[in-house]
């Protein structure tokens, strides 16, 4: 089940690895933009993903490209793009939105795989306040006060209480939502440190040879995966009945 639902990662890693040798004679950006666009579109043919979660992952494209805008931008200069590419825009590949859409895919077949169920979830509104809170701070602690650990605090007192019910190996097992929300934030971190090493994007220290991605970064990640989360949960009609 977990290689299910992590099809779309999967695939998108194995493109990142195949692009470094063999682009058909495309721009590298360009291919990978063409091949996650191949892959989108299988997995809507074939019905491993329905229209409604379709339309879920494309606000996660449109989240994740505003922010890659944002990052790469050279007064911020947090990461960069730096090979040429015919569908850039903005000194973003288009493909960046898949990254952060692989990520939405993922959580939702999870959602179903393992039956997921949240158990005295904090109210949705409060969720989603502190998930805009979290996403506006990735854009204003390079102006002002970098808020995250108060955030992480404020966010771990709402959930305090939320358990992520699923099952697995024959029976339902049970997480505290923090720690749900730090295991995928290292998982990420893992996955990023083998699409860097990649190349399929650079980070300033990186600039003269792959170095590991500082583990700090697991932090962001799991900030990250917060409003993934939030997002789609929020897509659960029982969240509203479970509310406390």
């Amino acid at each position: 089940m977990e290689a299910h639902a992590g099809l779309f990662v999967g695939l998108l890693l194995i493109v990142f690895a195949i692009s470094r040798e063999y682009t058909f004679l495309l721009p590298r950006y360009d291919f990978i933009f063409a091949a996650a666009l191949l892959i989108q579109s299988l997995l809507i043919i074939f019905k491993f993903e329905t229209m409604s979660e379709v339309r879920a992952i494309t606000f996660f494209h449109i989240v994740g490209f505003v922010l890659e805008v944002f990052k790469t931008h050279p007064s911020i200069g947090s990461w960069s793009y730096p090979e040429f590419g015919y569908t850039k825009i903005l000194g973003v590949p288009l493909y960046a939105g898949f990254m952060y859409a692989s990520i939405g895919s993922y959580m939702m077949r999870a959602w179903k795989d393992f039956e997921l169920s949240i158990i005295h979830p904090p109210k949705r509104w409060l969720a989603v306040l502190l998930a805009s809170l979290v996403y506006l701070n990735f854009f204003t602690h390079h102006y002002i006060f970098d808020f995250r650990y108060i955030l992480i605090a404020l966010i771990l007192f709402v959930f305090r209480k939320t358990t992520i019910h699923y099952r697995a190996f024959g029976g339902v097992r049970r997480l505290h939502s923090s720690l749900v929300f730090f295991f995928f934030g290292i998982m990420i971190w893992i996955a990023e440190n083998i699409a860097t090493y990649l190349g399929a994007w650079q980070y300033p220290h990186q600039s003269l040879g792959w170095h590991i991605v500082h583990p700090q970064k697991i932090i962001s990640w799991a900030l990250l995966v917060i409003i993934s989360f939030i997002i789609v949960a929020s897509r659960d009609k029982a969240w509203r009945g479970l509310e406390r």
